[in-house]
């Protein structure tokens, strides 16, 4: 979800969030099918007793010592315990500890996963598994099929597991029992690292609903996944289908803030706070949801209580688990910084705003755009030397590839302009009108191409044209795409895409038996879901790319206007000298003393940039107006 401007200055956005820490796989179960652990599980989901019982002994199951004493220990009802010690004495006669053991047999389903496969690879990033007790809550008998998928997962082989469950879905096997099927067949993908794969099973267990009791163990996995590719979009509209009172209490926070999106990109504004409002300052989702409610009370024109949310999201001290997050995290503060800076300026405090921006770190992605904003707080302070310094800092070789800001362009010639240097001012506008009319041609005839609903329709090929394989010749700069990727939605998409692509060649890596079977539908399950995203990215690269041509249009439009303002005042120069008998020869060079201050040296610029001097340019220009 993109974090929107709040001011008139250029769009900046919250990039999307990549999630990469270890893997922590849940420990098998006991061996017997029917363990202490389900059968207190039932007692927990307040199953009957009797029941409890019946389930017990018409289960046909060998109860050990250890099973019983585990019941006791936690508080199994008599009845239980009694049932479970009666099938100890129909336990088999235990072997002589010198009997040979028979040699088990390894299937072809077993060989697999004890090769080099997707499972087995250490070299991969893999999410942490956070799930618990998969089957709590789930109190009926499985089959014995699926109870053998099952333990083949707990003992960690997914790739046999993913296999054993795609093939009962596939057939039909257990129609009540696919919730929990989809459920494993997710987790099992999501230990193999196939994130997308395991998304979609995950999303099918959460469209049956709060009733499964694997939708309350789902949905974590679909944040999970979602932090990981950037792309949250899926999940909005998942989250926006369930009412609130159906929600798990664990995931409360999660469909507040997923809520608050929603609504937010509906423009429901204080529907959206609300949501926001309600998120938990214990959650890692608490920070977010603050700079959102700083952006809407900004809309909503409640200056106070914005800068008042941002300030609060500067001084966050949210835990983060991992690099990434920490990266993300000092990304909002940031942004929060920008924003505040922007809220002074709009209400013309011009000084408070230049304290705002110079506290955006000099290593932040929004250094650059904090100096050209405070270059523009600075020339409505009529310190226009200070602007064209910073203009240059923001026009360094170091920011080519990374900032696309062309307004510092038009701010650099109206400043030389109130200077009336007219000379410079000519170069430069005439360097810019050469740059960018083709490039905003470019633009225009891009988006014309998809105006119509047939052509929406192809959006698909709007995001292949510049972020496909083959990706066409273009005039626009890298720093124009890295600009427009800061549109959190749409750089999330293109990750996700990323994502999927790495996951198809492991797919294509395993084995015929399972590439085959289980593969081939994950290929296809892919392949529409990749032109689905690519629509969606298409859209909003559209939407993208016409919001910058129309910006670049309105500077287009400035050059021209500071051109014919120049020309009258050349010709009001020109007339004032032929009639003027007084005009003296102002062009001698004066001297400039290098130490003019206590706590400052200065040296002439050389052309020669060195980014520890970034920020600190400052020009000596005088003018030339009389």
């Amino acid at each position: 979800m993109k974090m929107n401007p709040i001011s008139t200055f250029p769009a900046l956005r919250f990039c999307g969030v990549s999630l990469t820490v270890a893997a922590a796989l849940l420990s098998s179960s006991p061996a017997y099918a029917l363990s202490c652990d389900e059968l207190m599980n039932m007692v927990d989901v307040s199953v009957p007793t009797n029941i409890i019982v019946q389930t017990i002994e018409g289960s046909g199951e060998t109860f050990s010592s250890a099973e019983v004493r585990c019941l006791q220990e936690k508080g199994a009802p008599a009845e239980v315990v009694s049932a479970a010690k009666s099938m100890m004495a129909s336990a088999a006669p235990e072997e002589p500890a010198d009997s040979p053991k028979p040699a088990a047999k390894s299937s072809s389903k077993d060989s697999f996963d004890k090769d080099d496969g997707v499972g087995d690879r250490q070299s991969r990033n893999k999410l942490e598994d956070k799930g618990g007790d998969p089957d709590e809550g789930d109190a009926t008998r499985d089959p014995e099929k699926l109870e053998s998928a099952i333990k083949a997962y707990e003992a960690k082989k997914p790739l046999t597991a993913s296999l054993a469950f795609f093939e009962m879905l596939r057939d039909n096997q257990y129609p009540d029992k696919e919730a929990k099927i989809q459920y494993y067949l997710a987790r099992s993908l999501y230990d193999l690292t196939m994130y997308h794969s395991s998304q979609y099973y995950f999303t099918e267990v959460i469209k049956k609903g709060p009733s499964t009791p694997y939708f309350s163990k789902a949905l974590p996995k679909l944040v999970t996944i979602a932090k990981f590719t950037g792309d949250d979009s899926d999940l909005v509209r998942i989250v926006a289908k369930v009412p609130i009172e159906e929600f798990p209490a664990s995931a409360r926070n999660q469909y507040y803030y997923l809520t608050g999106l929603k609504l937010y990109e509906n423009d429901k504004l204080t529907e959206a706070r609300k949501s926001f409002g309600q998120v938990s300052e214990k959650s890692d989702l608490y920070t977010k949801s603050k700079y959102f409610e700083g952006v809407i009370y900004y809309k909503q024109e409640k200056l106070r209580s914005a800068v008042k949310s941002f300030t609060e999201v500067v001084k966050s001290n949210t835990d983060a688990q991992t690099p990434q997050e920490v990266e993300d995290m000092s990304r909002l503060r940031d942004l929060s910084l920008l924003n505040i800076a922007r809220i002074y300026y709009s209400i013309q405090r011009f000084p408070e705003a230049n304290t705002w921006y110079d506290n955006v770190p000099r290593d932040s992605q929004y250094w650059p755009e904090a100096q050209f904003e405070s270059g523009w707080s600075d020339f409505v302070q009529s310190d226009v030397n200070r602007t064209l310094g910073q203009m240059l800092t923001v026009q360094s070789p170091f920011f080519d590839k990374q900032e696309f800001i062309p307004e510092a362009k038009i701010l650099r010639a109206l400043t030389f302009f109130n200077l009336c240097e007219y000379k410079e001012v000519g170069n430069i506008l005439e360097t810019f009108d050469a740059d960018y009319k083709p490039m905003q041609e470019e633009m225009k005839d891009f988006v014309k191409q998809y105006n119509s609903e047939d052509g929406k329709k192809l959006a698909d090929q709007a995001y292949d044209r510049y972020f496909g394989s083959k990706p066409a010749k273009t005039l626009i700069p890298k720093a124009a795409f890295v600009r427009i990727l800061r549109n959190q939605d749409l750089a999330g998409i293109v990750n996700h895409l990323q994502v999927m692509q790495a996951e198809e060649r492991l797919i294509d890596e395993q084995k015929s038996q399972w590439k085959d079977s289980l593969g081939e539908n994950l290929h296809k399950v892919m392949a529409e879901d990749r032109d689905r995203l690519k629509r969606r990215a298409g859209l909003k690269l559209l939407q993208e790319i016409s919001t910058m041509a129309t910006m670049i249009g309105g500077l287009l439009g400035q050059s021209q206007i500071i051109q014919f303002e120049m020309t009258d005042a050349i010709r009001g120069d020109y007339e004032y000298k032929l009639t003027s008998q007084d005009v003296q020869d102002t062009s001698k060079e004066f001297e400039i003393d290098f130490a003019t201050s206590a706590n400052r040296i200065y040296w002439p610029f050389n052309g020669e940039f060195w980014q520890d001097e970034l920020g600190y340019y400052w020009y000596t220009e005088q003018g030339s107006c009389k």
